[in-house]
């Protein structure tokens, strides 16, 4: 007789965009986008590892800077934390291009895996077709980093605004009530066209704010997930 045991430890792999574009935060205590993808990481890759699954990650900043294999333990998770807290944050960066941080993840990535693309998704266009390809293999889970203040400007006079990639800056009076209207119309159309793309692609997609709680924001991800799956 011939007994097989299932194969239950799982592969997870982390898609960081790194941009500058991710140091952006206005949440309670000025909270980054990236100070809430390095909490989201750390919290997944622990719960991950503490079952024996193994992660990996690769690294996107203004090109695809570092590939980290998967492995499992302890030690791969503070070298992850690690390596995450010393990348060098780029003062500027030429409009972000998620699609060679998601082609990097297709090759690099052997074995069926889950796989978790954090980022703020401002990027040019066309990489939702790399989104696509990378479905295909693996269950993708995408984690979009959002601030408040990237959708609701308030009222707070001229103020001095910056492009975060390009260094571009634009002199506004958010006074201005046609001006805030547009800026939220902009935002709506990204909005809806970021939710399509998603749709499109056939990934389960979730949302993280720099004003919210981590663990409430994990907790209802799972609810969401399995609720898919039924």
């Amino acid at each position: 007789m011939r007994q097989y045991t299932e194969d239950r430890e799982i592969n997870a792999w982390f898609l960081l965009d790194l941009s500058p574009s991710v140091d952006f935060g206005t949440g309670d205590g000025d909270r980054e986008k990236r100070t809430v993808l390095i909490d989201f990481v750390t919290t997944m890759a622990r719960l991950l590892t503490r079952h024996g699954n193994r992660v990996g990650a690769v690294f996107y900043g203004d090109r695809v800077e570092r590939t980290i294999p998967a492995r499992g333990g302890r030690t791969q998770v503070l070298r992850l934390i690690d390596d995450l807290l010393t990348h060098p944050r780029l003062p500027s960066a030429p409009f972000t291009d998620l699609s060679p941080l998601l082609d990097a993840g297709r090759k690099a990535i052997r074995r069926r895996s889950l796989v978790f693309v954090v980022s703020d998704f401002i990027s040019a266009p066309g990489w939702e077709r790399s989104l696509n390809l990378l479905n295909r293999r693996h269950d993708v889970l995408t984690i979009r980093l959002v601030d408040p203040r990237e959708t609701d400007l308030p009222d707070v006079g001229p103020l001095l605004m910056e492009d975060a990639e390009t260094g571009e800056q634009l002199y506004v009076d958010t006074h201005d009530k046609g001006f805030r209207r547009r800026f939220q119309e902009a935002a709506t159309r990204r909005e809806a066209a970021v939710g399509q793309a998603f749709k499109r692609s056939g990934v389960d997609a979730m949302i993280l704010s720099t004003d919210e709680d981590l663990v409430r924001a994990i907790v209802r991800m799972a609810s969401l997930r399995r609720r898919r799956r039924r």
